[in-house]
């Protein structure tokens, strides 16, 4: 008999039924604790990587990275920018500040996609994420890394005025107004440039955090230099971002419109000011500049995508505190169903489902796909519902029906994988992942549920690769090689398996930087010394 064995020193279980869950475990105000321990964590971090740095300046090696601290490297190379990005993002997900939903998340990703693809910038690479926060903000790291706040796309009122805030953050990246800031800043080195990038998530946090004041003390005045964009950047990101917006097919004025929001909300006392007007301060002349632009343009928008207001109802329940109950929201919106609209009806069967009331769910999300089966949330929905109440094959007849009419979407793929291993097929479910993970590039969060279902299925070797391609879309590739080296310590692999283990072992250890492969080796004798 196989068992599941431990992975990075871990059990990869399979998941358990209860795909819809709270994103807070408690109400918090903005400016919240666990991102400001983001903040620490990306601050010691820079700490560490800038006391590295002084130690190669004092040690030169031509095979290391280059120092960002140094003058000849004051503009960052686009891989510099996207390895700082990407840094940032594995301590968000490592915080648990990232929001792993596939609806919410393929929804997000399809937006920002169907925006840069017109940047006119074919060679930077885009990655858009929700972040569970519901603070209205957005946000650009080096890289094409692009945050969106759960608060932001609750607050917007249609799909033109979310996605005039994310095309503003695209030019900021495409304009590379960060690493433009950093160049400006000669004696600029790795220890600010961290600490500017958590300032970026955290703006001006409040609170006693007697660690944050201590940071906020000692370089509040270079990180307020280094994160607050000049006027000329936001004006340039503002007239690049409405020409991204308009050829995009969205209505341009959804950007002046949201920014008249967000002047509105600058009335308010202090303490809710949204954290988008700290990082991207909005003047009546700013609004101005935009409605005269938006207006020039002859644009006839699209139709607003039914996504987005289905996504807006799944965050509004997921997004719920803890100690409240979202089917109060929707009884106090929704006299009889067939008043409201299908989104509101969507977002009352998934507040049925997260109390525990699945059963009465599964009604609500027949009549809805039966109404438009074109809607992929539909079908994931009544899949979901129908294995919370214990219809576990009518569920999988649901989602296989669903992937045969979207075939490899991977909302409906993973769904589907999700109740094949909670109804103990685990051997089906790594057969479908794997055919996903092939042919789309898979998410860090696909590769992990992918190592997940080969574990279960007893795959112990392959569950081991697919964590290893985990933490290469981390960063972290210390890890990686870890997990591929248990792969091919792995008893009775076949010779694919292990052709496909060495190469791709290979290919990671002459990505690291020479100094990190000499560690690595030193680390490998020291543990083959200790076991003779």
């Amino acid at each position: 008999m196989r068992t599941a064995l431990n992975l990075n020193k871990s059990v990869i279980e399979p998941p358990t039924a209860a795909p819809v869950q709270r994103l807070y475990t408690a109400s918090q105000p903005h400016h919240t604790a666990p991102v400001k321990a983001i903040a620490i964590l990306l601050l010691s971090t820079g700490l560490t990587l800038g006391a590295a740095s002084r130690s190669l300046a004092a040690d030169p090696d031509p095979d290391d990275l280059p120092d960002i601290g140094s003058p000849a490297q004051a503009m960052l190379s686009t891989q510099e920018e996207y390895q700082i990005g990407r840094m940032i993002v594995r301590g968000l997900r490592d915080q648990d500040q990232i929001l792993e939903d596939p609806e919410v998340s393929e929804y997000i990703r399809s937006l920002g996609t169907r925006l840069s693809s017109q940047a006119n910038d074919g060679s930077q690479r885009f990655n858009f994420f929700v972040v569970k926060d519901n603070s209205i903000n957005a946000f650009a790291l080096p890289g094409g890394f692009i945050g969106v706040n759960s608060g932001l796309l609750l607050d917007t009122k249609n799909e033109s005025e979310l996605a005039g805030v994310i095309a503003h953050e695209v030019a900021h990246v495409t304009q590379r107004h960060i690493a433009r800031s950093i160049a400006e800043q000669s004696k600029s080195s790795l220890v600010s440039t961290a600490a500017m990038l958590a300032a970026i998530l955290v703006g001006v946090a409040g609170g006693g955090d007697a660690a944050m004041a201590g940071v906020a003390a000692a370089q509040s005045l270079a990180i307020q230099q280094k994160i607050s964009f000049t006027r000329a950047n936001e004006t340039e990101a503002d007239r690049v971002g409405i020409g991204i917006l308009a050829r995009s097919g969205f209505d341009p004025q959804g950007m002046p419109a949201f920014f008249e929001t967000m002047s509105r909300h600058a009335g308010s006392s202090e303490i809710n000011i949204p954290e988008m007007l700290r990082t991207h301060p909005v003047t009546s002349t700013r609004i101005a500049e935009t409605k005269e632009r938006a207006a020039q343009m002859n644009v006839k928008p699209e139709p607003e995508s039914m996504s987005y207001a289905l996504t807006r109802e799944r965050l509004r329940v997921l997004a719920t505190p803890a100690g409240e109950d979202p089917r109060e929201y929707y009884a106090a919106i929704i006299g009889n169903e067939p008043d409201a609209t299908p989104a509101q009806v969507y977002g009352r069967g998934l507040a049925l489902m997260m109390a525990g009331q699945a059963a009465k769910a599964v009604p609500i999300f027949q009549r809805l796909r039966d109404a438009d089966p074109t809607v992929v949330q539909y079908h994931t929905a009544l899949g979901q519902a129908q294995l919370l109440a214990g219809k576990g094959e009518n569920s999988l007849t649901t989602l296989q029906r669903a992937g045969e009419l979207f075939p490899r979407n991977i909302a409906v793929t993973v769904r589907y994988a999700e109740a094949l291993m909670q109804l103990g097929n685990s051997k089906r479910a790594h057969e479908i992942l794997l055919d996903l993970f092939n042919v789309v590039p898979p998410t860090p969060e696909q590769a992990k549920l992918t190592a997940q279902a080969a574990n279960a299925a007893g795959d112990v070797a392959d569950s081991y690769f697919y964590m290893s391609e985990y933490h290469l879309m981390s960063g972290d590739l210390l890890l990686a090689i870890n997990q591929l080296q248990l792969a091919l310590a792995v008893p009775k692999i076949s010779d694919v398996q292990r052709a496909r283990f060495e190469a791709r072992l290979e290919e990671v250890q002459q990505a690291m930087p020479k100094r990190a492969q000499r560690r690595q080796v030193q680390g490998d004798s020291g543990n083959r010394r200790r076991a003779s």
